[in-house]
């Protein structure tokens, strides 16, 4: 195929999981989530997976995908949507009720909105952020704050557990001056890689801070991958919207398969040459972009988080 000869997609190790305690976010069917979900299942891992409606109808369809499988792991499925605060903080209290740790947290749900550049305003969340910089990024960094004494409990120096950052190479649109207030005049796919960007901050913050105590970040490109994220990107958009469909065959021709997308999250979260720290292309190290090597953007970056999260809770984790 036309675009295998374009990339080669690499593959992740399989490898057994048995007794590993993964959360996956935003794995809906025929995205990359799912495929994580469903691969890190069948190596035997057990695997909570969240999605923003039908938790229920998610979890029936991961375990029927893995059905065929012999010493597969348990599949649970929860509500998460990560611009509501209460949303996240709920989940966490689930897990933290529910599970006694937590070995790999893949912080794979994002979105991707407006992708025609329509709007001449940012959408904000109900809490007055840019949506994608509230989603992506601010929810994200509260989740794992939330989840981080999980991770930190269950991992150790010679066994560290992970924190997978699925982020995107168009976190090379972002700007670091971008990141301390909206980039003037708006534009969504700015907004877009400003909140990748600082999750490639982030991932760099939480492997020097955490690292001693057995805790990896990575951060990772999943590759040009086929799925349902321009369904919503592209709502409201009409002629286009119906266009696209028509030609869906041809678009999954040229991209990724989300199967494919998702070998190289599995190789952050399992392989055990994976190196934290870095960001991760075709399950290889790869070079992000120039902003993202500012380490005093990314200090900067994490204070400014911290505080965001402990105004919303005055316990936070993050140190």
């Amino acid at each position: 195929m036309i675009r295998r000869w374009l990339v080669r997609p690499r593959h992740a190790r399989p490898c057994r999981l048995d007794g590993r305690r993964i959360i996956v976010t935003g794995a809906a069917p025929g995205s990359i989530g799912f495929e994580t979900a469903r691969h890190l299942a069948a190596w035997g891992a057990d695997v909570v997976v969240t999605t923003r409606r039908e938790p229920q109808r998610l979890a029936e369809s991961l375990r029927a995908a893995v059905a065929g499988t012999t010493d597969h792991g348990s599949i649970d499925a929860q509500a998460l949507d990560l611009a509501d605060a209460g949303s996240v903080d709920r989940f966490a209290a689930w897990h933290a009720d529910t599970r006694d740790g937590l070995d790999v947290l893949v912080n794979n749900a994002g979105i991707h909105l407006d992708l025609l550049s329509q709007w001449k305003q940012p959408k904000l969340s109900a809490d007055g952020h840019e949506i994608h910089w509230r989603t992506n990024y601010l929810g994200t960094m509260h989740l794992t704050q939330r989840l981080l004494p999980a991770l930190l409990r269950s991992g150790s120096p010679q066994r560290p557990s992970r924190i997978v950052n699925v982020v995107s190479q168009l976190h090379a649109k972002g700007r670091n001056a971008g990141l301390f207030g909206g980039a003037q005049p708006y534009n969504s796919w700015v907004a877009y890689g400003n909140s990748k960007l600082a999750l490639v901050h982030a991932s760099r913050e939480l492997q020097q801070r955490y690292r001693a105590q057995g805790l990896q970040a990575y951060c990772l490109h999943p590759g040009a991958v086929f799925t349902n994220i321009a369904d919503r990107g592209l709502e409201n958009a009409g002629a286009i919207e119906k266009v696209r469909k028509v030609f869906a065959p041809v678009e999954a021709f040229f991209l990724l398969t989300p199967a494919e997308g998702a070998q190289t999250t599995l190789h952050c979260a399992t392989d055990t040459h994976a190196q934290g720290g870095h960001y991760y292309r075709n399950c290889a190290v790869a070079a992000p972009s120039t902003d993202s090597a500012d380490t005093a953007v990314s200090s900067r970056l994490w204070d400014q988080t911290r505080a965001w999260i402990d105004a919303l809770a005055p316990t936070s984790a993050m140190s």
